[in-house]
């Protein structure tokens, strides 16, 4: 049966039922199970809709309704709450048939956020649900349905774990319901796709040096394990889920340990499943975990148990495929797929186990990467959705959507920073220049010109310092900004508090210029020529603040890497100055050694801003750089996916911080628009590979929204042979320089060395 996007009841007869008789405030509660009885004459055009506070499982007459797991999703339920429609036609029976709903606690009441608060949103669960046949309800959730908490899953919460007791799955105790009135004001139907589980990896067994039994699955993802023993009755197994071994080879989660979340309960990523006799297969429902490994505690004997990983994210194709002659180019590039899967469920978050936090910074950085990797237009669509509703009346865009922190004053003040905010504008940008598809400009041009509005009235306040830059009212140097967060060998808090002191201007107006410069070509493309001219004015002045305090007459006077990258990937400088400043930039990086020190905002601009500006020998070192910091380095380590850090692991073996962010991925995006050349622009396709003898050969294939486009190229002999496959008209500029335009078709050259 088929999830069915975009519908709602015409009319809602349903109500709002509550299947607890109370609500505790901090301790983990059971899963309720709710069940209905009814007869129906006719099994055609049966549709289902249903939503929950909390999490939902529904069986129709024993069988799954959907594969959409963790439903309804997550979001600001307050404000938008989604409901699945299903087609139930093939699940009902002439005459009489059950439908049994399962809630768990998920987003609603569960552990989120950086804090791990519970019951973020309240402490009750509820189910609303209308089966309808021809249109007309025959089933609706209502005061005749009874519920129960003494079902198998005892404990569950989304970033904590589930426990599971197989000898209850008898249920008893049943009882009624209670009508809540919650109303149906904030009920959305379902625009995105669904969280599904996808690949699977059987897990081995190892016993490490201290002795303990843990499961390595060989790639750390997001989702669950499914397990499957043959035990007694009553005999338990306990899995507990972490990113990686520590520096003795033995299992750990302090990589991500909260710190003082710990009060919240922490994050054990456990699970716990008390067997019944026989065969035991289960996967827990109201849980997911970033993991590779598993510690096992049990009295089970495992000799013929097996236990498989799940993965879990929203339904989003692959799209991007490359491959070159370096394995390890080839494992960074699987890398970032796999952060972005295990980040992209329902809304991109930063991280699976600490905070799973819909972080603007990250989803702005990554988004040109992500076109290429997946089909994510959906995925960032509703999450765009989110960044909507939590948008202050002030235009401020937060740094978190939605929102899942109780803030307070000084949580309240850290908003609105540069890079993290403007990712209204570069998200919705990233998404049309892929897919041509002006709509998600139309949704989103309000958000994008209040924040664009929010920025200029907080550029109105100038710190003493910046006080004779005659442009100082497009200067941003004022209000909370995270910098050039990350740096590899600057201190994030010390740089925090001198951020705090002095203000970012070089980050924040360039953004501001950035911003408001896309917002130009924005307002053009949506016939807005009143406000396209208001934001190249404001571009054009906020460029002129920015050479005022950040350049002296053009030039640029650092020895961060970034800040020379910032100005050549947005165009800040002129055009006789742009060499002079990626040559030094050049400089700087051989400096280090071909090291890169830019940090989170810039490092998805560093080699293509070197390639493309006569320095792609450098662009390839950095690339294929493989002591920290580097790309390779965590490849060589043998990381499966990106790192939050450079040193994740660090070369004695401890680890630190999250082994899953994709940001520092979008590296990729490099291999496709640079090493290869793929490049759409509103639907204007070209092809401008950026050969090195380094990699051998290279190809990439990209299964655009114009189609299939294809680049390789590969040394042999004394030749350079390039080969494209393009479904549109494409501009094609070979390394040699020569340029040409081509119809859809099929090419092949040849370049003498």
């Amino acid at each position: 049966m088929s999830l069915i996007r975009n519908k709602l009841p015409a009319v809602w007869q349903a109500k709002w039922i509550d299947p607890e008789l109370q609500h505790e405030a901090e301790a983990r509660q059971p899963a309720s199970v709710l069940r209905r009885s009814f007869t129906v004459e006719s099994t055609e055009n049966a549709v289902l809709y249903i939503t929950c506070h909390g999490l939902y499982e529904a069986t129709l007459n024993g069988q799954r309704v959907g594969d959409f797991v963790l439903a309804p999703g997550t979001g600001d339920y307050t404000k938008r709450l989604t409901v699945q429609c299903y087609d139930v036609s093939g699940l009902l029976c002439l005459g009489e048939n059950e439908l049994v709903v399962t809630l768990g606690d998920g987003w609603y009441r569960g552990s989120v956020g950086i804090d791990g608060l519970r019951n973020y949103y309240g402490a009750d669960l509820a189910l609303l649900c209308q089966l309808e046949i021809d249109g007309k309800a025959v089933l609706c959730s209502d005061e005749r349905w009874e519920a129960s908490q003494q079902g198998p899953t005892r404990e569950n919460d989304l970033q904590q774990g589930e426990t599971y007791d197989a000898r209850m799955e008898e249920i008893r105790d049943w009882h009624g319901v209670t009508l809540r009135d919650f109303g149906y004001a904030n009920l959305a139907p379902t625009k995105s796709v669904p969280i599904l589980e996808q690949e699977r990896f059987p897990g081995k067994l190892i016993r490490t040096p201290n002795g303990e039994t843990v499961i390595d699955f060989g790639q750390n993802l997001a989702g669950y394990t499914e397990l499957r023993v043959n035990a007694k009755a009553g005999q338990s197994i306990t899995l507990w889920h972490g990113e990686t071994l520590d520096e003795n080879g033995n299992f750990t989660q302090k990589n991500f340990d909260p710190g003082d979340r710990n009060k919240n309960g922490g994050i054990p990523q456990k699970i716990t499943y008390i067997c019944k006799e026989g065969l035991n297969v289960w996967k827990p429902r109201f849980a997911i975990f970033g993991f590779r490994y598993a510690r096992v505690e049990t009295e089970i004997d495992l000799t013929d148990a097996a236990f498989t990983a799940i993965a879990v994210y929203s339904e989003m194709p692959q799209t991007g495929f490359f491959e070159c002659g370096n394995a390890d180019v080839n494992r960074l590039f699987l890398n970032s797929l796999w952060s972005m899967r295990s980040n992209f469920c329902d809304i991109p978050t930063d991280c699976p186990t600490r905070e799973r936090a819909g972080w603007t910074g990250d989803a702005g950085a990554f988004a040109p990467t992500a076109v290429y990797l997946a089909d994510c237009y959906p995925v960032l669509r509703k999450w765009l959705g989110e960044c909507r509703l939590a948008q202050g009346e002030d235009g401020l865009v937060q740094n978190i959507a939605p929102v899942n922190n109780k803030g307070g004053m000084i949580s309240n003040m850290l908003q609105g920073s540069a890079g993290w905010g403007d990712a209204c504008v570069l998200v919705p940008w990233a998404l049309y220049e892929a897919y041509g598809d002006k709509t998600i400009l139309e949704e989103n041009y309000d958000m994008m010109a209040r924040w664009l509005s929010f920025c200029e009235k907080r550029a109105q306040k100038t710190r003493p310092h910046n006080l004779l830059n005659p442009y100082k009212k497009y200067l941003v140097d004022e209000g909370f900004h995270f910098g050039e967060w990350c740096q590899p060998d600057v201190d994030n808090t010390d740089a925090m508090k001198k951020t705090m002191m002095f203000g970012a201007p070089e980050v924040a107006t360039a953004y501001y210029y950035h911003s408001a410069s896309l917002m130009a070509r924005i307002a053009g493309i949506l016939d807005k020529p009143e406000d396209a001219k208001k934001y190249a004015e404001i571009a054009e002045n906020a460029k002129k603040a920015y050479r005022h305090t950040c350049t002296k007459n053009g030039k640029i006077v650092s020895e961060r890497q970034c800040e020379y990258v910032r100005p050549l990937a947005f165009g800040l400088l002129e055009w006789d100055e742009i060499k002079q400043a990626a040559d030094e930039l050049n400089a700087l990086v051989e400096k280090n050694g071909f090291h890169l020190n830019t940090g989170f905002l810039s490092t998805p601009d560093l080699c293509r801003v070197l390639a493309d500006n006569g320095h792609e020998d450098t662009a390839y070192k950095l690339l294929l750089q493989d002591s920290c910091p580097g790309w390779l380095y965590a490849v060589k380590k043998g990381a499966t996916t990106i790192w939050e850090t450079w040193d994740g692991v660090r070369p004695d073996g401890t680890v630190h911080d999250s082994l899953n962010h994709y940001s520092y991925g979008a590296i990729s995006g490099w291999l496709f628009s640079g090493v290869c050349g793929i490049r759409l622009s509103e639907g204007k396709l070209a092809l401008c590979p950026r050969p090195d003898p380094s990699l051998g050969w290279a190809k990439a294939e990209w299964r655009s929204p114009v189609g299939a486009i294809r680049s390789s190229w590969r040394y042999e002999d004394s030749k350079l042979i390039l080969d494209f496959k393009v479904p549109v008209p494409a501009n094609i500029e070979l390394p040699n320089g020569e340029k040409r335009e081509v119809k859809e078709g099929e090419y092949h050259d040849e370049i003498l060395l």
